[in-house]
């Protein structure tokens, strides 16, 4: 007979998730000088995300009436479509609609949650101006917020 060895159970640690969302900045599109052609605007940002998988999803809400994707101007408000990729320095991505949540993004495994070190970004936020918007808009300034929720998957 065996002798009888010393068995130590461990069950499913549950450990918090932790996102995060960093590099973000300001989208100008300053002075434009063409209505014909749509205007985009992307910048790379870090997603992290401490899942196991680093998947992570993507909701986007504007400060358009019910969190629509829409700039403030002098008259009517203009819409803007969003876009997610999960690698940086891209220039188009997943279409983000506004209060949906897409999922299944990769990429938000780092070492680094801020990626400053390793990883100087993971995903990329483009922000685009339709020709159709555009030439439908009053001139003037047009601003307006939007709000990002990333969540681990």
């Amino acid at each position: 007979m065996l002798p009888a060895l010393p068995l130590s159970v461990v069950g499913n640690a549950v450990e918090a998730q932790t996102v995060r969302l960093t590099k973000l900045a300001d989208v100008a599109f300053g002075a434009l000088s063409s209505t014909a052609v749509d205007v985009t605007n992307s910048q790379s940002v870090c997603a992290y995300a401490s899942s196991l998988t680093g998947l992570y999803s993507v909701r986007a809400s504007g400060s358009g009436t019910g969190g629509a994707l829409t700039l403030a101007g002098s008259a009517t408000a203009m819409p803007y479509e969003l876009q997610w990729a999960a690698a940086p320095n891209r220039s188009s991505g997943t279409a983000l609609a506004a209060n949906t949540t897409v999922g299944g993004f990769s990429g938000g495994l780092v070492v680094d949650q801020t990626c400053s070190l390793l990883n100087p970004a993971t995903a990329s936020l483009i922000v685009i101006l339709r020709s159709a918007a555009l030439s439908g808009a009053t001139a003037g300034s047009y601003s307006g917020s939007l709000t990002l929720i990333i969540a681990a998957q």
